[in-house]
């Protein structure tokens, strides 16, 4: 009897003494895609006044760990890395107990989330966590090196000074130049990720990809422009002065992106253009003065199905949406409704001034389900119904890159409704097959409004913004 009360008031002891504290006993992965990062660190910080020890992890068998230190100093902390790795889509919950020297029953750590996407490149194996080394202390560690390479599409030299712009969520994150041996090397951050590159006597070259630790080298391949021919510099000009000169300074500012677009020949349908009058055309293209332009109602309804992962369709999505909400002004009213394996209002009818509020939810949009657009076309008619500008123009625009209207026969009618109440519907096809382009042109007819193609990143910045100019402009 002494003894087992010897044993409680032990135990008791060693709980009521507890001196280790864990930053967070749960976490929600939220929605995991393929290319989703798949830990989190639980950090364990010795509030004592004794060192303290990590004894052992339980963990199922579908999460991974690894820890920066055992033995926990005074006043010092230690990380315990957790990586999941459920092999089939759904939900998950996982728990893990991590015994401390300073209490007799574990910590226990709730692991939840929900995977959208299996990652095929696994094989249905586990991943392995990703080591304390990625990244120095105290940076993100979902930061890594990335290695960028630009070369001759025929030749495959590399290409020095050549000017290549990052872009992730639909904004430009650096614009840096490759050194003499064609590269860039520069932080990143994993994701999904558009890599834009020109250089002199080259046609610009795009490219999409996914970025992480394992995949931080990319190589953009650039085609010659065999009506380049080289500036010749007249003899009276001092070539050794000229040879010291940096003719391609680093920019004082990260992103000119938008200057080096400008040149770029866009394939926004003149046949749009011609059918207004000049005093349209005389216009600055950036022009959306109220004088000018009416006030526009404008409801985007959003492919978000599995076919837009590919990294080049959705960030050029959201490059375009990010270009139109910098046109907006505080009359304007937005809003978004995105369709997959079902439909929903991401952002109800917002104001132009509010950018960062529109921003944020672009910058969130994923893609996968399969696609099911006439839910998505009603809901954003509704919606465009429900916040109508009078005396202005309320329009839907869809996004996609193909067959939106699976499973949806009776949107015509709909758009053929709200037609008559004073909503038209225009088509942006984002990189879409041939096949698609005419089933689009007939909804965008059928809408009242227009084919808006978007295949490179000039079309991203320039086509949605026109549009919206030729719907708004007061004849």
């Amino acid at each position: 009897m002494r003894y087992l009360l010897f044993l409680f008031l032990f135990f008791y002891t060693l709980s009521t003494n507890a001196q280790v504290e864990f930053n967070k006993v749960k976490h929600d992965f939220g929605d995991l895609e393929a290319y989703s990062a798949r830990y989190v660190d639980i950090v364990l910080s010795n509030k004592g006044n004794k060192q303290e020890w990590l004894l052992s992890v339980k963990k199922p068998v579908d999460v991974v760990y690894i820890t920066s230190k055992q033995i926990m100093e005074k006043d010092s902390s230690i990380i315990v890395r957790l990586h999941v790795n459920p092999k089939e889509k759904g939900k998950f919950s996982y728990e893990v107990n991590i015994f401390t020297s300073d209490r007799a029953e574990a910590t226990r750590v709730r692991l939840t989330g929900n995977l959208r996407e299996v990652d095929q490149n696994t094989m249905g194996g586990l991943t392995s966590c990703p080591d304390f080394s990625s990244r120095p202390g105290g940076k993100n560690p979902n930061d890594f090196d990335l290695t960028v390479v630009t070369i001759d599409k025929k030749t495959r030299d590399e290409l020095s000074k050549s000017t290549v712009t990052m872009i992730q969520n639909g904004q430009p994150i650096w614009e840096k130049k490759t050194d003499h041996k064609g590269k860039i090397k520069e932080e990143a951050t994993l994701g999904l990720s558009y890599f834009y590159a020109t250089h002199s006597g080259y046609y610009p070259a795009e490219l999409g990809a996914y970025v992480n630790f394992k995949r931080n080298y990319i190589v953009v391949e650039l085609d010659k422009d065999e009506r380049y021919v080289p500036p010749v510099l007249p003899p009276s000009i001092d070539t050794n002065v000229i040879a010291t000169i940096d003719p391609d300074p680093e920019p004082e500012i990260i992103i000119e992106i938008e200057q080096r677009l400008e040149t770029i020949e866009t394939e926004f349908d003149s046949t749009i253009i011609a059918e207004l009058p000049p005093s349209f055309t005389d216009l600055d293209k950036d022009n959306f003065d109220p004088e000018y332009f009416k006030p526009v109602n404008v409801v985007f309804v959003l492919d978000v199905s599995s076919s837009m992962k590919q990294v080049d369709k959705i960030e050029l999505m959201k490059y375009s949406l990010f270009q139109l909400t910098e046109m907006l002004r505080p009359e304007d009213k937005i809003g978004i409704v995105t369709y997959a394996s079902d439909s929903r209002v991401l952002l109800p009818s917002t104001s132009g001034d509010n950018k960062d509020e529109i921003k944020e939810q672009v910058s969130e949009l994923k893609a996968y389900g399969y696609t099911a657009g006439g839910e998505g076309i009603k809901l954003g008619f509704k919606e465009a119904k429900r916040a109508k500008i009078e005396n202005g123009t309320n329009h839907v625009i869809i996004i996609t890159d193909g067959a939106f209207n699976r499973n949806s026969d009776d949107y015509e009618r709909y758009v053929k409704k709200y037609r008559k109440l004073g909503i038209n519907m225009s088509v942006v096809g984002i990189k879409n097959k041939d096949v698609h382009e005419e089933d689009m042109r007939e909804a965008a007819r059928i809408g009242g409004g227009h084919y808006i193609p978007i295949f490179k990143l000039a079309d991203a910045q320039n086509n949605l913004k026109q549009e919206i100019r030729v719907l708004t402009f007061r004849h």
